[in-house]
């Protein structure tokens, strides 16, 4: 069949740029530089003042009245979030953290990686307001990560980037705990029970077998999200609480889909073409039953993840890095650098990050409790754990969660700034060295 000169220079090109391991990374990155760009050029003010428009929705008494800054940050990232909680369930069912043996090493590197940096945040920022801010250094930015990792290609082990995949999912998932318990306002009881009573809606149509993703669309946005929206437990934490209701069983097994689809297929080559562009009634019905049975040995987990991941990770996360990352350098940012709250971030990512997880790995193996991964040695470890320290999203959500003065989220911001790119230049070259 000839190929359609629309898919072979338009639609291939493209897909295949949207799968690229890396592609996220470059998208978040190029993003990053564009708010760094604007925020630095004529156009700063009207930048800062686009972001701090309001929006409100609802109705008579019930309103909800926020900037466009907040509603990034706890509306659209809710959706960045229910792809993580997605993934945290697929990898602990399925994944790999699914067996303890293997998933002992990277889950607690990663905590090592996340105690680490909080002790020597807290170090340079023991007293006052600024204090809070201990949270900030914990997270790796995993998009940035496996991007830098995949950028080697052959040259590192796959077992490696599983590696480095379960430590910042495991990163992701004490982040999303960090928030939930250290990171929320004043709790309302009676929005958290309502929001509670969203949840074990959702659990119990997930234990019936409802299968419809717009049903858990619909009450885990319009019931669960806004529930916790109005409770004072950050928004987000929802999104990741939504998506472990999501069902993850099939439908039909993969033996009876075989055999269904081989059954159709003959069915389809038996019937009588129309000769003409149209397709007859008996194979548009034959289609329609193969799409069926397509979507039955699928689970709705594995499709909601795969349908998602675009997304977020190319709208959801460029709109967050454009509205966050947008530092205007002024006279004193020598001032904000050498500041205690811009040291405890550079000093958490790069040292905290590489000494917690090493210092870990290095325990663990030592005591016989884990093992390296399979072709993988400690200079790449090395070099995963630097990679770490790379905590742009996370790092810059959890600053705007943890503080409320513009100074401190300034000083936050050059240093997750520096950290990430000191970390993401020197973890690369570590790995390109340790794996020639």
């Amino acid at each position: 069949m000839r190929e359609d000169p629309i898919d072979r220079f338009l639609i291939g090109p493209i897909t295949r740029f949207i799968s690229n391991s890396t592609t996220s990374g470059i998208i978040l990155f190029v993003s990053a530089i564009l708010a760094l760009i604007i925020a630095n050029s004529p156009l700063k003010d009207a930048y800062h003042n686009f972001w701090e428009n309001t929006f409100t929705i609802g109705f008579s008494d019930f309103v909800i009245s926020k900037s466009l800054h907040h509603w990034i940050n706890d509306g659209l990232m809710s959706i960045f979030f229910f792809v993580i909680g997605l993934e945290l369930k697929r990898e602990i069912m399925a994944g790999e953290l699914s067996k303890p043996k293997d998933a002992i090493l990277p889950i607690f590197a990663g905590l090592g990686g996340m105690v680490i940096p909080a002790l020597l945040y807290l170090s340079f920022n023991l007293d006052g307001a600024s204090s809070s801010g201990w949270g900030i250094p914990m997270a790796t930015d995993i998009a940035f990560a496996l991007g830098i990792l995949y950028m080697l290609g052959d040259k590192v082990p796959l077992s490696l980037k599983v590696f480095l995949t379960a430590l910042a999912i495991a990163d992701d998932l004490g982040a999303v705990m960090v928030i939930a318990f250290f990171y929320t306002s004043d709790i309302s009881t009676i929005s958290l029970l309502i929001g509670g009573g969203f949840l074990t809606l959702l659990i119990l149509v997930n234990f019936l077998g409802v299968r419809s993703t717009l049903f858990y669309g619909i009450v885990g946005i319009g019931g669960l999200w806004l529930a916790f929206l109005l409770s004072g437990v950050h928004a987000t934490i929802a999104g990741v609480i939504a998506a472990l209701t999501i069902p993850a069983n099939v439908k039909i097994k993969d033996q009876k889909f075989i055999q269904k689809i081989s059954m159709l297929t003959n069915e389809f080559k038996k019937s009588e073409p129309n000769n003409v562009s149209l397709i007859s009634h008996e194979q548009l019905h034959i289609l329609d039953q193969i799409r069926y049975y397509s979507k039955a040995a699928m689970t709705p987990l594995q499709r909601l993840e795969h349908a998602m991941h675009p997304l977020v990770a190319f709208i959801v996360m460029p709109i967050f890095a454009i509205a966050n990352a947008g530092i205007t350098f002024s006279d004193n940012f020598l001032i904000n650098l050498v500041s205690n709250v811009s040291l405890g971030v550079i000093f958490g990512l790069t040292f905290g990050k590489f000494i917690g997880i090493v210092l870990v790995s290095k325990i663990l193996v030592k005591l016989k409790i884990a093992s390296l991964p399979k072709g993988v040695n400690w200079r790449q470890i090395y070099g995963v754990a630097m990679l770490a320290g790379v905590g742009f999203t996370m790092s810059l959500f959890i600053t705007d969660l943890a503080f409320v003065s513009t100074d401190f989220i300034l000083q936050s911001k050059i240093g997750i700034f520096i950290a990430s790119f000191l970390c993401g230049i020197i973890g690369y070259l570590i790995l390109r060295k340790a794996s020639n």
